[in-house]
């Protein structure tokens, strides 16, 4: 049986039914990636996504907070694993700007 596991990004203009893919190793390894837009669709894809497939680990996006996280985790049981992907403090800082500059945060532009 492979360890399958779910890797969760935002973005503001995700269509969560569209912007997903799998993929997999012949026998030991399937990862499925689903792009939500908002936590709503993160719950809604996570609870599906477990029930269907049997997911053993949730990994998330470092755009994910703290409160997401739990609500997460409470959605989908004890039994799955959620873990967020962080960065150090100057990987961070270079991801947000490149997210700025790209418009990914309301009020903001693309240069």
């Amino acid at each position: 049986m492979a360890f399958k596991v779910l890797f969760l990004a935002h973005a503001p203009d995700a269509d969560a039914e569209k912007y997903r893919c799998v993929i997999e190793t012949p026998k030991y390894y399937k990862l499925f990636v689903v792009v939500v837009k908002d936590q709503a669709q993160a719950i809604e894809v996570c609870k599906k996504v477990v029930k269907e497939e049997g997911i053993h680990s949730i990994l998330l996006c470092p755009g994910f907070k703290h409160r997401d996280v739990s609500e997460i985790q409470e959605a989908v049981g004890e039994n799955v694993g959620v873990f967020v992907a962080r960065g150090d403090g100057p990987s961070n800082r270079a991801s947000k700007e490149a997210m700025r500059r790209e418009g990914f945060f309301p009020g903001k532009v693309r240069e």
